[in-house]
């Protein structure tokens, strides 16, 4: 996380596993949700706000194509950060979300870079 040439704070995360790989480029926050909801893409399962949520407990949208999003969000799952393990999201650690969502707002820019 940088403002400028200044790095604020870095955070372990999972990325986008094979065929599923995280979208390179620069983007914009698009969204910004606290204790945010899911619905599966395969199944149409609800899964609401909670600790068995895969979004955990933050969602920061940077990447839609209308349909799909991509962004960064917590996990339940500890165990998947530091691997290539997502559907293209960056998970991040419940208590590191948190904080990132309080350094960013909407509109913010997000290069991701392989």
């Amino acid at each position: 996380m940088y403002r400028g040439e200044e790095q604020l704070a870095s955070y372990p995360v999972a990325v986008g596993k094979p065929g599923w790989e995280t979208p390179v480029g620069t983007f914009e926050i698009i969204q910004m949700i606290e204790n945010p909801g899911w619905t599966n893409p395969f199944t149409g399962e609800v899964v609401p706000p909670g600790p068995e949520n895969p979004l955990g407990e933050r969602w920061i949208g940077f990447w839609t194509d209308g349909t799909n999003y991509i962004g960064f969000h917590g996990t339940p799952s500890r165990e998947s950060v530091g691997r290539a393990a997502s559907h293209g999201c960056v998970r991040l650690y419940n208590e590191d979300i948190r904080e990132l969502y309080t350094l960013v707002a909407m509109g913010t820019t997000v290069t991701v870079e392989p």
